[in-house]
């Protein structure tokens, strides 16, 4: 697929226009999304995503078209299962629900930048070294066998890395002041919780992109679909945040689903680097329209087993984790809130981030 560079630029200003729009539109005054809202633009940001794809269809071609499909439902499946973590995180620093729309923005426009140079090098890789299929296919096997074996683990955020290097670093607010990241006090730059719990999204999603850049390599090695594929999955990640909310934890068969899916992709890598070699005939190949059936199949049943599990026992869904991080009184408007003396108690905490171990 060759993609001239006014076409990569046209492209890339595109989604910068939409994230403009995002800014002035959503975030332009702090608030609670409501489900309604988040509906909305879900609906937006999935048939923008439609409409590019129909576009690569009726230029590029029906297989471009297959490929940019298959890898967009791939990294938004993926992004699914990320949402538990990205709650998670929020809940253990205690996010405001009105600033939380701010910290998904900016943290995923982070994994963005990062998985955009993930892609340039993956591409560089594939292009020189028909090896680099083994160790993707490699990579999603162990991730698959990991996710099955993780299941049930503790829920509880523990801080990686980069974030507490940055607690090291930088002095850090005990309050969240506002949506500010950067503060003065007497003379001296202080970083707020805002800033480390964006740090903390950025870096988890770094994370994330291990297994999702391998998968989608593993259906298509044209750069500029993968690259696209990846950032309408991650800009309409957020409002699917605000929609789904507790019903992710609901989606108690995902990790497992999921896990069938990056092994599916990575047998895929395999076959395809061994055919590369000679080594199995072409007919042993997985073609496209059978990985988007295989997905699209999968991700079905695992939704559909899912919620009749939760329906029948409610004690196999995990908690809204998104309830700890409101207020008191968001709670009691949501009828999760306790008496008085509980409800001072969350006032107390509200703003004062969890420390990392």
């Amino acid at each position: 697929m060759n993609v001239p560079l006014w076409v990569w630029l046209a492209t890339v200003g595109g989604l910068l226009v939409l994230i403009a729009i995002d800014l002035v539109v959503v975030d332009r005054k702090p608030h609670q999304v409501t489900t309604g809202e988040a509906a909305r633009w879900v609906t937006f940001y999935v048939s923008c995503a439609v409409l590019f794809g129909i576009g690569v269809w009726i230029l590029g071609g029906h297989d471009f078209g297959v490929e940019f499909f298959t890898g967009y439902i791939t990294e938004y499946s993926l992004s699914v299962d990320n949402l538990f973590i990205f709650m998670v995180i929020m809940s253990s620093f205690k996010v405001p629900a009105i600033h939380q729309h701010r910290v998904l923005l900016i943290g995923i426009l982070l994994a963005l930048v990062m998985r955009g140079a993930f892609i340039a090098v993956g591409a560089a890789l594939i292009a020189q070294f028909v090896w680099v299929f083994f160790l993707f296919g490699a990579i999603l096997v162990w991730t698959a066998v990991s996710m099955v074996r993780e299941k049930g683990a503790d829920e509880e955020y523990h801080e990686n890395a980069v974030t507490r290097w940055v607690r090291k670093i930088f002095p850090v607010t005990e309050d969240y002041i506002g949506h500010s990241m950067v503060v003065k006090r007497d003379g001296k730059r202080w970083i707020t919780p805002m800033f480390v719990v964006i740090v903390a999204i950025g870096s988890a999603d770094l994370l994330f992109a291990v297994d999702s850049i391998p998968a989608i390599f593993g259906i298509t090695q044209e750069a500029f679909l993968v690259f696209t594929a990846n950032a309408f999955a991650l800009m309409g990640l957020r409002q699917l945040y605000f929609l789904l909310g507790g019903l992710v934890t609901k989606l108690v068969y995902l990790s497992r689903g999921l896990a069938i899916i990056l092994a599916f992709i990575g047998a895929k890598l395999f076959l395809h680097a061994l055919h590369e070699y000679h080594v199995v005939p072409e007919w042993m190949e997985i073609n496209n329209w059978v990985s988007l059936g295989v997905i699209i199949a999968v991700l079905t049943l695992t939704t559909v087993f899912s919620l009749r599990k939760a329906s029948r026992d409610p004690d196999a869904a995990g908690t809204d984790l998104q309830l700890n991080a409101l207020s008191p009184e968001e709670r009691a408007a949501a009828g999760q809130g306790g008496g008085a003396e509980e409800e001072g108690h969350a006032e107390a905490g509200h703003n004062h981030p969890k420390s990392g171990s």
